[in-house]
Order: C-alpha cells, then structure tokens, then sequence
C-alpha cells in the first residue's frame, strides 16, 4: 500500500531496543502492530484482559488477536482469563459510567500485570493498542501506564498517539481488508448492560455476539 510508505519512523524511547505490547483486541491492535513492523521495531503482545465477558466473547477477541499475531510472526503471550480478580478489583463500581473510575481501575490491573511480565522478562518500555480508540479517553490509559510503569526503575511506559497521522482510519481499513471480528461494546458486563439498555431505548437490537465482522456486506 502507497500509504504505508509515508509512515512515520518509529523509535522507542529510551534508547530501548524491544516492546512489550498489551492488546486489548485485534482491530485495535492492528494498525500499532503494522506500524511498529513498518519501522522494524521488535515487540512482543502480551494479552490481558479479564475484563471481557461473556467467555465466549473473549476468546472471539483472544483468537482474533492471535491469528492476526501469528501472520505477522510476531510472539503473543496468553496470560490467559482471570475474571474473578477482575471482579474483585471492580467491586462497588458497577454503576459507575463508562470512562469513570470502574475503568481506570480495570486500566490499573491490566497495566499492572503488564508492567509485571515486562519487569520479569527484560522488558525496559511498554505500550498498549487501547488508546487508539476514539471511544477511549487517552489521559486515562495513559495516567494507567504511567502509574504501573512507575513501580519498576528504569521502566518507561511509551505514551505514542496512535490515532493520529491516520492511525485511527487505517485502524479500520485494515480490520476490513483482515474481516475482523467487530465487537459493539467495551467489554466488560457493565458496558454489556448498559450498550444493550442504550439500544433498547432506541428500539434496535440488543448485541448478539459472534455475529459481528468488519467488512460485512449484511452490516
């Protein structure tokens, strides 16, 4: 692609010479991955997210990010489900509004056990495809970063805007070309119930998951 070659050079801070990656899903980590690839940055993803439920709508997700990993050979680390600390972590917060504290909290612990595998591996930067959501607030996955960063030294949490410069387009242009797996809502129960309470107002559907791809012609 044309596009591809006007993209900017890439150049992990601090000197660093690899990343670890958290990935929230394929269809955002998409455009970081081909980006970090295009400047021949060496990244591993690292997948955690106990947030998403149902089960079944996790391995949609998980299984997604893997394909797409394994086409690019790039190494994925599973750190597999682990809802019930997710749960525990959220306690008191179910009413909380999206983009409110419940999910800083949940930024908190993925970025924590992130910021953990990367200490334990010789990781020095990491990073995280969430931002690139315009449905995300940047300020907040970064300040979650930054915090879970912070516990080890010499450890840097990389704050790169990856919508901007026409991330956030090739972002979808490249879930189409791929038919990825399009997901209609956050992740979490909370955003499960209130997207489908939202939806019911406006007389649509409730989310039917699975049903959902990039690039479908029916959508």
């Amino acid at each position: 692609m044309a596009e591809e070659l006007h993209r900017t050079v890439l150049v992990l801070p601090q000197g660093a010479d690899k990343l670890l990656l958290h990935s929230c899903c394929a269809p955002c980590s998409g455009e970081v991955m081909e980006a970090l690839g295009a400047s021949g940055i060496d990244y591993t993803l690292f997948f955690y997210n106990p947030n998403i439920h149902p089960q079944r709508e996790y391995l949609l997700r998980k299984d997604e990010n893997i394909r797409f990993a394994k086409k690019h050979q790039v190494p994925f680390v599973d750190a597999d489900y682990d809802s019930d600390s997710w749960f525990a972590r959220v306690r008191g917060m179910e009413r909380e509004p999206e983009r409110g504290v419940r999910c800083s909290l949940c930024f908190d612990m993925r970025f924590e056990r992130t910021a953990l595998y990367a200490h334990e591996h010789g990781f020095s930067v990491i990073s995280s495809s969430l931002g690139i959501s315009r449905w995300k607030n940047m300020d907040q996955i970064n300040n979650s970063g930054r915090r879970a960063a912070g516990h080890y030294p010499g450890m840097t949490y990389w704050e790169y805007n990856w919508r901007k410069k026409g991330g956030a387009a090739r972002m979808i242009d490249i879930s189409k070309r791929e038919g990825f797996y399009q997901q209609e809502y956050c992740g979490c129960i909370y955003s499960l119930r209130d997207t489908n309470k939202h939806r019911r107002a406006q007389g649509r559907d409730i989310i039917r998951i699975g049903q959902t791809f990039y690039g479908d012609a029916s959508q």
